[in-house]
């Protein structure tokens, strides 16, 4: 929410003060402009070198400034945490009733995909875990 009028750079746009105002963090992370080839898997995107070509407000998962999310690091380590177990034990397909590109539910907060249906397959050659 805006604290003050805000007048956007020469566009003559002001966004009046008590505005909410809604980040699109989803068309930004999938903008060709900041991420060549969006869909395609390409985690060589996110080295250090890569990012810092960067504006870095355009990835912003956990919001930015003095709003961050207070629970960034600790999501992002559970995250791996989660997915290394699962990953350890199980491959993990699409099914083909999963339509590619996805289609997601709109709404104003996280982008929820219709239709994604996955299948595990026990690895065999899966790491047992204690």
């Amino acid at each position: 929410m805006t604290e003050a009028d805000c007048k956007l750079g020469d566009t003559g746009i002001i966004i009046p003060k008590g505005m909410v105002v809604f980040i699109p963090t989803y068309a930004l992370h999938r903008d060709p402009k900041y991420f060549p080839e969006p869909e395609k898997f390409d985690p060589d995107r996110f080295l250090p070198e890569e990012r810092a070509k960067r504006d870095p407000y355009v990835y912003m998962p956990f919001g930015s400034g003095p709003r961050l999310c207070i629970g960034m690091r600790f999501a992002l380590t559970q995250i791996k945490t989660c997915l290394a177990c699962v990953l350890s034990s199980f491959r993990i397909l699409k099914c083909p009733e999963t339509k590619v590109p996805l289609e997601f539910h709109l709404g104003p907060g996280l982008m929820i995909p219709k239709n994604l249906v996955l299948k595990y397959e026990e690895r065999a050659d899966k790491i047992p875990l204690k």
